[in-house]
């Protein structure tokens, strides 16, 4: 039933009083276990099964190895549509598994089925967590971290923004954070991803297992699984909480309630720079990389958490679905992974030479609606 070789392996346990946990595990440690369009298609259709199935309780997904839940989306190959990206166009539905399109669609639809999930998720976010697979964790009810997660939304380095859903779980955070996190892709560990309400638990790695034993033993009841599994989280939760590292994000958090005062992205990169950050490896690495990072990324950033603010998380996913396409479309991203991950000259041409020369129609045009309402490809996101 459940292939050892493919990229995610799926198991169903049997619990001590008759129920089932599944489990899905990413398998391509070697790449981070980087999320590909085989991937999604393989996760999408098990959990909607697993929703639908009675005797399963829960559902726990983490990745192989010890260094990465997820580290992301399969860039490499999303550069290689963009080279395409005329052929795409003209036919949208072409038998392309990679096409960029259809690649954001899936994957999209996989986020918002976990933030919609009937049942509990547990979703194991050891070691590094960045873009896509933020998108699988930002959904899971029970997001737990450890003292090796390393969360970051790095997009401003390759010319993307921050999607998966990030116009909505950014604007989740206490004022200014994720603006912040947007602008710089600084990474966070475990104590800042509950403090901005990235995660909901810690634990450490060595426990998991433990833990897992714990779930199986647990008396599981339909009534109550969401309840059933926040008291075993709690407790492992509380058990080790001595162990959580201290974060930086609580310590800036009056400097990000002013961040988020500021009108416009060159304003706020502005505030950002002017910090004297001589003391604090970590804000001058965030500085850095804000510096370094495509100008166009910037004001989209601001421009996409302005507008979801108040959206619902499905309109948010259907405005970041344009979003990408645009991205895909307009050369700053392709620019960005060619730099970073193609050629790995570290020395990306960008459009813009500074965020405050970017033309407010340049980033109008990343946000013109690009299908009628009815033929958005996730026009169903949110209908019940």
């Amino acid at each position: 039933m459940f292939s050892e070789n493919a990229p995610v392996i799926f198991d169903e346990l049997t619990t001590e009083n008759g129920f089932k946990i599944g489990h899905a595990t990413l398998t391509k440690p070697a790449s981070l276990n980087a999320l590909d369009l085989p991937m999604i298609n393989l996760l999408t259709p098990q959990l909607e099964k697993w929703q639908q199935d009675p005797k399963i309780a829960m559902v726990i997904l983490d990745g192989s190895g010890e260094r990465a839940f997820c580290a992301g989306g399969d860039i490499v190959s999303m550069y290689k549509s963009m080279q395409d990206w005329g052929a795409v166009k003209e036919n949208p539905d072409a038998n392309n598994s990679y096409a960029l399109q259809n690649f954001f669609t899936q994957e999209y639809q996989l986020d918002h089925l976990i933030h919609m999930f009937s049942k509990p998720i547990l979703v194991w976010g050891n070691g590094i967590i960045m873009g896509g697979g933020m998108g699988l964790m930002s959904g899971g009810s029970h997001r737990v971290v450890t003292e090796t997660s390393r969360i970051a939304m790095p997009e401003i380095s390759i010319g993307l923004y921050p999607d998966v859903g990030g116009s909505y779980f950014l604007n989740k955070m206490p004022a200014g954070c994720g603006l912040f996190l947007g602008l710089t892709g600084a990474f966070i560990n475990a104590a800042d991803a509950i403090y901005s309400n990235l995660a909901d638990y810690f634990v450490p790695h060595d426990a998991q297992q433990t833990l897992f034993d714990r779930l199986l033993a647990a008396n599981w009841q339909p009534d109550v699984l969401h309840q059933t599994l926040s008291s075993i989280c709690d407790d492992f939760h509380t058990l080790h909480s001595e162990q959580l590292p201290q974060g930086n994000l609580i310590e800036y958090q009056d400097w990000f309630t002013s961040l988020a005062t500021k009108t416009d992205a060159s304003q706020a990169a502005e505030y950002i720079m002017s910090v004297n950050a001589e003391d604090n490896k970590w804000l001058s690495k965030a500085q850095k990389t804000l510096s370094a990072g495509s100008p166009i990324t910037a004001n989209l950033v601001f421009e996409q958490l302005l507008r979801g603010k108040d959206m619902t998380l499905a309109e948010c996913f259907q405005m970041e679905l344009g979003l990408s396409c645009k991205c895909g479309e307009f050369g700053e991203f392709q620019e960005g992974v060619r730099a970073l991950l193609i050629e790995k000259d570290h020395q990306p041409n960008w459009r813009f030479k500074s965020v405050d020369q970017v033309p407010k129609d340049t980033i109008d045009y990343f946000f013109e609606n690009i299908w009628s309402l009815n033929a958005h490809p996730l026009a169903h996101l949110g209908v019940n």
